[in-house]
């Protein structure tokens, strides 16, 4: 496995809009992103996509593709972050330079619909990437990013904990939407109830995953990657109980829940359940009908603030039973 070095006081980062055209449709708020980034001691580089806009996508596929593929070919580039999500990331894997980024790794980071970025570029070249904030939506967070979003990330990227290193449960956490281009005051936090374990158990293994709708997008194709012996993890936001179901099971029809050690399930941004007469845990289990895997819900990861950044490919041990995730190696080298 490859890793990509830490960031550095002065280092440029690549800022790229892979999906939805967040910059043009929040500007304010992509400003703010970026300013925090300034003030955190980096240099910004803005994509050429962060200025256009096509209606659901920020342009062309190819020109999404080369925004990367510029940043990826730059030498003075050290890490590549997404704006935001949206629903097409999964059509920049085939023209994206894998071989470059073999020679030069950088931190790649996202959630979301990036989700297939960062699983495409694992499964291509090994290399460690980073499910964590994005800059309209963390980064650009009104009046700032949240202090603990501010301390994952750089626990992430910047200064690793010493390992082995298990993660904290925030004391507050929020999921409350304000208009974004009308926010005049801070998200209200709520207390954490913590993570639940659903079935006790513990498990070791490559730490991979993202947003559950997104893996759809390339689940039977060669940038999903090898999932034996892993620690999966899943988050979501505003599905319903139907289309969790559907996507679960899309995950069982493939073998997934035949292959992992342990599941991570991530607090589901306003889920709606359909008025079902069960709840999501409990269709959970019914789609694994008896697999014996350790499970790990309400995790604070994906579309929660704040969020852990995930280092996709890195050894991690899980106790659900304990409530506890534990990061074997840092995703940075």
């Amino acid at each position: 496995m490859m890793k990509p070095g830490r960031l550095k006081e002065g280092d440029t980062i690549g800022i790229i809009t892979p999906s939805s055209p967040a910059p043009v449709l929040f500007t304010e708020r992509y400003q703010r992103g970026l300013t925090q980034l300034k003030n955190m001691g980096f240099n910004v580089l803005e994509g050429k996509c962060s200025k256009t806009s096509q209606g659901y996508r920020s342009a062309p596929i190819k020109e999404r593709a080369e925004e990367i593929n510029e940043f990826i070919r730059d030498e003075k580039v050290k890490a590549i972050i997404s704006t935001i999500g949206g629903t097409n990331s999964n059509s920049l894997l085939p023209y994206l330079d894998y071989q470059t980024l073999k020679a030069q790794p950088k931190i790649i980071m996202g959630y979301s619909d990036v989700t297939a970025l960062l699983l495409g570029i694992y499964a291509r070249t090994g290399m460690t990437t980073f499910y964590g904030p994005a800059i309209v939506p963390s980064f650009g967070e009104f009046p700032e990013m949240l202090p603990k979003g501010r301390e994952y990330f750089e626990q992430a990227v910047i200064n690793p904990e010493p390992l082995p290193y298990t993660l904290d449960i925030p004391a507050e956490w929020t999921e409350e939407m304000l208009d974004w281009r009308t926010q005049t005051r801070e998200k209200k936090m709520i207390s954490n109830i913590g993570w639940k374990s659903l079935r006790e158990g513990k498990a070791r293994g490559k730490l991979i995953g993202g947003n559950l709708n997104t893996l759809s997008g390339i689940i039977a194709s060669d940038y999903f990657p090898e999932l034996t012996g892993a620690i999966l993890f899943i988050e979501d936001s505003f599905k319903d109980m139907a289309v969790q179901e559907r996507s679960l099971s899309m995950l069982k029809l493939a073998g997934v829940f035949d292959v992992i050690e342990g599941l991570i399930v991530g607090k589901h941004e306003h889920f709606d359940d359909s008025k079902a007469p069960f709840t999501f845990e409990d269709l959970l289990l019914e789609v694994l009908d008896g697999r014996e895997i350790p499970i790990l819900t309400n995790v604070d990861i994906g579309h929660t603030f704040p969020s852990h950044v995930f280092p996709i490919g890195i050894e991690a041990e899980m106790d659900a039973g304990a409530g506890r995730i534990t990061f074997l190696e840092s995703g940075v080298k």
